[in-house]
């Protein structure tokens, strides 16, 4: 069971990929596009699942530490809606708080140079919020498993 993940900001794509047996997630690529030029993502996207058959898409879903929904969150939303016009992979909104943050210290711990962190931070985050997924799935097998 192969999944993906995609943080998704205004002029990037981060995206992270389990491998077959789902248990890990890793880095894949960081998808670049014009300012709100959503079309554009959509298209990379569209291409990146026709390469990589997937069952499940992990969508980043931000939100505000209160769980209010902001201009991020919405954005995740229309990217749902729109993936899942040319797809019939399920679309899962993960709550991504803190995915973003963390990976930057994570970066910074392995000192990375500020110039290349802002390339593969996306992806960081990604393979963040992928691994959550897989380790919950993971749990819930097994918890399942043992009924």
């Amino acid at each position: 069971m192969r999944s993906i993940a995609l943080d998704v900001g205004t002029k990037t794509v981060g995206v992270a990929i389990s491998d077959l047996s789902g248990f890990l997630a890793s880095p894949l690529v960081t998808l670049r596009f014009e300012s709100e030029d959503y079309d554009h993502a959509l298209d990379q996207i569209e291409a990146l699942l026709k390469e990589y058959p997937v069952n499940a898409i992990i969508l980043g879903y931000p939100k505000h530490m209160n769980g209010s929904i902001g201009e991020g969150g919405h954005r995740s939303e229309f990217f749902k809606e729109e993936i899942e016009k040319f797809t019939d992979i399920p679309v899962i909104l993960w709550d991504e708080r803190l995915t973003t943050v963390s990976a930057h210290k994570s970066l910074m711990q392995n000192n990375m140079r500020n110039e290349k962190r802002k390339k593969v931070v996306d992806q960081v985050a990604a393979v963040t919020m992928l691994q959550e997924y897989l380790d919950q799935q993971r749990h819930k097998e097994q918890v399942n498993g043992r009924k």
